[in-house]
């Protein structure tokens, strides 16, 4: 088959798509036909290199489908399909503009899966004509925000004009191209919401905030897509206004509402090698511009050890967010971070540098049902024999799935007066004492030997 698409690599303007649901096309082989011979005749008739107008589209599916035996939702269907190849972002076009799917994934022309609520499924009824289609869509996708892809720069990781990040590959990194697009969250998600769908108890949410506002060091963990990011935004949207926010990403994803926030985003190196901007680099630069928090997007590597300098230099209240399997995961990842970046400090130093640094780590996971909750919350208290001592404060006790699919179990608050407790009350906020008024405060201190100094 001939590279149909090829001349229609014109610039995109900004043009409106219907939301209404249309029937499935019955006949998914005269679809594909329709479509191609459209695309071929708006070629063959010069139309490449200029805005495809809805009317000419109109006439195209009149002249070719003069006689056939067309359903009305399948004209109108017909008619968004070429209209969205030519004008707007291929076979996903529809994809992007419904905000029940958070995530879309193109794996090859004929596999495109999208995610909905958490439960990730294959959509049968969206497919690219080949694998230059794919490679189009990409360059549609990124050209208004200025990136590019091509053999010499085979990956990309941008933000998409409406917020959402998309990741692309195309050979020779891969066997075909592939997309893979995490969508902005039109409806702004907070801790109601969170509360709302049981990823979190009242209570959780009302220690997650009153640890904010006492400027802990918090550490977010979790797999990818488990919600990291969405979380890191609700808890630095509990900074105070009054305070200077300096947020630093690869590729910016958290919106804050304060009024003196200062986003920064990492840079590639060009084609000569030259200009990278590493999150090292903007983590460094950050402690000269009188921060007063510090968020990071998700720490991977270096940029680790400048972040806990900062977190043991007067810089408290930082966030950040990485990918672990657990709350102690956390604390080894950042070792390894550390170590994999041929930092030169003893593994007793190191380990103390972590325990000084971060107060809470925050467990985030997505359940085999789709669901996402914080599993554990557990505070860092010091190091003894080499190893961490992490004692939890809350935690999701799952009890299995029941019939109709869907995980059960019940949240637990410890027995346990944190040690926290304390710099949340010196703080100046004393919201959580009903929390924590056990009848033997001291109950869950009993193996709290080695607390931090």
């Amino acid at each position: 088959m001939s590279k149909l698409l090829d001349e229609f690599n014109v610039k995109r303007n900004e043009v409106e798509f219907a939301n209404t649901e249309y029937e499935m096309f019955q006949d998914k082989k005269a679809l594909d036909e329709y479509r191609i011979k459209i695309l071929e005749d708006l070629s063959n008739k010069g139309f490449a290199n200029q805005v495809i107008t809805k009317d000419l589209i109109e006439s195209e599916i009149d002249e070719l489908t003069l006689g056939e035996d067309l359903s009305n939702n399948e004209r109108i269907y017909l008619f968004n399909l070429i209209d969205g190849e030519v004008n707007g972002f291929g076979p996903i076009t529809e994809l992007l503009h419904d905000d029940s799917i958070t995530e879309i994934m193109v794996n090859s022309p004929s596999e495109v899966y999208i995610e909905i609520d958490g439960v990730l499924e294959k959509d049968d009824s969206i497919s690219f004509i080949d694998d230059d289609h794919i490679t189009r869509t990409i360059e549609r996708l990124i050209e208004p925000v200025g990136k590019t892809i091509d053999v010499n720069n085979p990956m990309v990781d941008a933000r998409l004009v409406d917020g959402s990040r998309i990741n692309a590959v195309i050979p020779p990194l891969s066997k075909n191209p592939i997309i893979t697009i995490r969508k902005f969250r039109k409806s702004i998600v907070d801790m109601d919401n969170l509360v709302g769908n049981g990823s979190l108890t009242p209570y959780m949410a009302r220690f997650l905030e009153a640890s904010v506002q006492a400027k802990l060091n918090i550490i977010v963990a979790g797999p990818s897509g488990a919600g990291k990011t969405t979380l890191l935004n609700i808890l630095s949207n509990y900074i105070p206004d009054d305070e200077r926010i300096i947020t630093i990403e690869d590729v910016m994803e958290l919106n804050l509402n304060q009024s003196n926030v200062v986003s920064l985003e990492t840079k590639s190196a060009n084609y000569d090698g030259i200009g990278e901007v590493t999150m090292r680099d903007l983590v460094r630069n950050s402690l000269r511009m009188r921060p007063d928090r510090i968020v990071i997007g998700e720490v991977r590597g270096a940029e680790a050890f400048d972040l806990l300098q900062a977190m043991n230099t007067g810089h408290d209240g930082s966030l950040t967010s990485l990918h672990a399997n657990g709350c102690k995961d956390a604390l080894d990842r950042l070792e390894t971070m550390i170590l994999m970046s041929n930092i030169d400090v003893p593994m007793t130093v190191l380990r103390e540098y972590i325990d000084n640094a971060i107060d809470l780590v925050v467990y985030i996971t997505r359940m085999k049902d789709g669901k996402r909750k914080i599993t554990n919350i557990s505070e860092v208290i010091n190091v003894d024999s080499g190893d961490y001592v992490l004692n939890t404060i809350f935690e999701f006790r799952s009890r299995g799935m029941s019939e109709n699919g869907s995980i059960t179990g019940e949240y637990e608050l410890k027995e346990y007066v944190p040690d926290v407790l304390k710099k949340i009350r010196s703080a100046g906020i004393r919201d959580l004492d009903d929390m924590f008024n056990f009848k033997k405060n001291n109950k869950g201190n009993k193996n709290n030997k080695n607390k931090k100094k």
